[in-house]
């Protein structure tokens, strides 16, 4: 029989709350079943207010609404347990909720004589709640977490860039030598890529679903069909800082929170394709890892300074993307006017932002390490003067050299044992050409054939 483990990160299922569980601690505030709980109780308490403005019950004094918003705002761990106490005797989560913050209310004895708590979760169904929590605690990881953790990375890559820019660096397309680069201008590549796509996630809207049972107010315009419910409604999750689905069933119909995974993916998956790069620049030795004295690298061989901060970021960006493309096929599809597949899944939304949050933290880590062996870089363009080919047969159609292509195709295939600098040096003083664009050509070297591009 197993040995019944107290709960500890060591005890821990996922690697989310036990290995790493010091890399994704910032997202508990989002995504723990406490965060949850607390996301409801916003928008419920804050809810209640905006009932009391219209005159559903009478106005609330300053100190009343203080005392409203304190129900969440000094909300702890204990508050959360007492409420899941509720959840347990009645199985419903939403409705614990609701009973936990009537509970308080009576704690007040002028809030208690106002009789405002009858009015906790007027006319809502669960989801109006869950819906717009879940949408609050994606916006505030986003904004708080995930795009600050980009940002830096973004900060790391733009100063190895201008460090970088001026180093030349042979290119592999199909894995085969091609024209040189800027090893700069190749992680700019990257940049621009993460800056287009992290503003877009930067102004994404947030949308949310709120309008009771299916979605068309039927509660609240039953019992008071003189009120103007949709703009009341959109005004309320207005004031959370989110805009409002105008037409729904019971749920969301998810297509924002698509556009927001989405969106982190494309993020995630040029961050993936940027640790394979640098991967495979250390395996060919034009980066080396600065030493830690006291970090093992093998078991066996110590000589070994592994990229394992990238192959970490690899790995879990992947799962990230996974779950996150998951999520958008999934969740904007639900039978008829819901079913109840998307509460589940929405419970793990966390767990594809952890997963990404551990890949940022890796890759910035990884990032801090890298060292630039030039000496390397130029060893391999010297070996591989054949790149400089394309350029000088490019040219020689300008001078309307016939065959140009071809005769360098011939000469760059021929493995006769020669240096192939000094084959195209004869094979470009032996062109009936002028001397200046000989001389011109014989410039020309693999660390000089680079190209240009702007800062």
């Amino acid at each position: 029989m197993s040995q019944e483990l107290n709960y500890n990160h060591l005890t821990s299922v996922t690697p989310i709350d036990g290995r790493y569980h010091q890399k994704t601690q910032e997202l508990r505030s989002y995504f723990s079943e406490y965060a949850f709980i607390r996301y409801r109780l916003i928008v419920e308490i804050e809810y209640l207010i905006a009932l009391s403005k219209i005159d559903l019950v009478e106005t609330l004094e300053e100190e009343e609404v203080l005392f409203l918003k304190n129900i969440y705002q000094k909300f702890g761990v204990s508050d959360a347990e007492s409420v899941k106490e509720i959840e347990y005797k009645i199985k419903h989560d939403v409705k614990s909720i609701e009973y936990y913050i009537k509970m308080k209310i009576n704690e007040n004895s002028k809030l208690e004589e106002k009789s405002i708590s009858i009015f906790t979760h007027f006319g809502l169904t669960s989801q109006d709640a869950n819906c717009t929590a879940n949408i609050l605690m994606i916006k505030g990881s986003i904004q708080k977490v995930i795009l600050p953790k980009i940002n830096e990375i973004l900060k790391s890559i733009k100063d190895k860039i201008l460090l970088w820019s001026r180093i030349p660096l042979l290119s592999r397309t199909h894995g085969q030598p091609a024209s040189p680069s800027f090893l700069g201008k190749e992680f700019l590549v990257f940049y621009e890529r993460l800056v287009i796509q992290s503003r877009k996630l930067n102004a994404i809207k947030y949308f949310t679903k709120f309008g009771g049972a299916v979605g068309n107010f039927n509660a609240h315009h039953m019992a008071l069909p003189n009120i103007d419910w949709i703009d009341f409604a959109n005004k309320f999750v207005n004031l959370l800082g989110l805009e409002r689905n105008q037409y729904t069933t019971q749920i969301d119909h998810y297509d924002n929170y698509a556009e927001v995974f989405d969106n982190l993916h494309r993020v995630n998956t040029i961050m993936l394709d940027m640790c394979q790069d640098i991967w495979l620049y250390i395996s060919q030795n034009y980066f080396l890892l600065k030493l830690d004295e006291n970090e093992v690298g093998s078991s066996t061989m110590p000589h070994k300074i592994n990229p394992i901060n990238f192959e970490n970021a690899e790995g879990n960006f992947m799962l990230a993307n996974n779950l996150l493309q998951f999520f958008s096929r999934k969740l904007p599809i639900s039978r008829l006017q819901r079913d109840l597949t998307d509460s589940t899944i929405l419970r793990n939304v966390g767990v594809a932002f952890s997963y990404t949050l551990i890949a940022l933290k890796s890759l910035a880590e990884g990032l801090q390490k890298l060292e630039v062996n030039q000496e390397k870089l130029e060893l391999d363009l010297n070996e591989n003067f054949s790149v400089v080919a394309e350029g000088i047969q490019t040219r020689l159609k300008v001078l309307g050299v016939e065959n140009s292509y071809e005769t360098f195709k011939e000469l760059t295939r021929n493995h006769d044992g020669k240096k192939m600098n000094e084959k195209i040096a004869s094979l470009v003083n032996s062109l009936d050409i002028e001397e200046s664009e000989k001389k011109y050509m014989n410039t020309i070297t693999p660390l000089n054939y680079t190209g240009i591009y702007k800062l």
